[in-house]
């Protein structure tokens, strides 16, 4: 991987679930369960009915909160509070994830599907407060989520992000074909890599891929 492939990046952009922290950690588990439970109460569906909207509104929105705005009315906040209301004592602190991101010039920012209180609780507990210059969550986009160009027209315009000079990391491949468009380079974080046009690098090691730039 070729360090002046990053050399002008001067804004790093994150995703949050599954990219500050690894999958195998499972919290993101705990959050499906009450988007299932708030969906089940929304829609008056059973259980299994459920369970497949929610994962049916993720793939065709971008987020189960888009797919219940759009079809039943949702008031966003309190859902939003509801299933973030979990257990963060499943993470664990990573010091070396955070001395490869402090080593990072420039700004570092968050961006996630999720609400910024729920990206900030996260933050704290992987031991990455202080990090970050700036955390936006769906709100800030007005409820549009990533990977919809209106979600990232939002929060980077509020930002004043300059693509030209940004990288974003993501563990959702949908989420970064737009900045890929942007002009931003784009690394997908996953177990396993996938080939698209639109993702740069692969790495299912951050703290190694950015102790590497």
């Amino acid at each position: 991987m070729p360090k002046d492939q990053f050399s002008h990046v001067t804004e790093w952009v994150f995703d949050l679930d599954n990219t500050l922290y690894p999958p195998h950690m499972h919290l993101f588990d705990q959050v499906d369960r009450l988007m299932t439970d708030f969906v089940m109460r929304a829609t008056g569906a059973d259980h299994a009915r459920a369970d497949h909207l929610r994962k049916t509104y993720w793939q065709d929105y971008g987020t189960t909160l888009a797919g219940l705005m759009a079809h039943h009315q949702v008031e966003p906040e309190s859902y939003l509070i509801e299933v973030h209301d979990i257990d963060f004592s499943v993470l664990q602190p990573d010091p070396g994830l955070r001395a490869a991101i402090r080593r990072l010039p420039g700004r570092r920012i968050v961006y996630t599907n999720g609400s910024a209180p729920y990206a900030r609780n996260v933050i704290r507990a992987r031991g990455l407060e202080g990090l970050f210059d700036a955390v936006y969550g769906v709100e800030d986009a007005g409820f549009h989520p990533k990977p919809t160009p209106q979600a990232f027209q939002r929060v980077f315009a509020q930002d004043g992000l300059d693509p030209g000079r940004a990288a974003m990391f993501e563990d959702d491949p949908r989420n970064l074909k737009v900045p890929h468009e942007l002009g931003m380079r784009t690394v997908l974080v996953t177990p396993e890599p996938l080939a698209r046009d639109f993702i740069h690098y692969h790495t299912d090691d951050l703290t190694g891929f950015l102790e590497r730039l």
